[in-house]
């Protein structure tokens, strides 16, 4: 199973968003759902399953 596989939805927040339900957020990726965090219009990090974060570190690592 990809890494696309996993992920259930995706969405962006803007980064006050993010500050005022950063738990839901948690939430969410342990659901396997991907959080883009924005800071005016553009995408700057996100809140990804830890699946996700682990592949994509094994990636680097190879």
């Amino acid at each position: 199973m990809g890494k696309r596989d996993k992920v259930k939805t995706t969405s962006d927040k803007s980064v006050r968003e993010a500050r005022e339900k950063f738990a839901d957020l948690l939430y969410d990726a342990a659901a396997g759902k991907v959080t883009y965090i924005t800071s005016r219009g553009r995408r700057i990090a996100a809140v990804v399953p830890l699946s996700i974060a682990d592949d994509a570190l094994e990636e680097t690592q190879e």
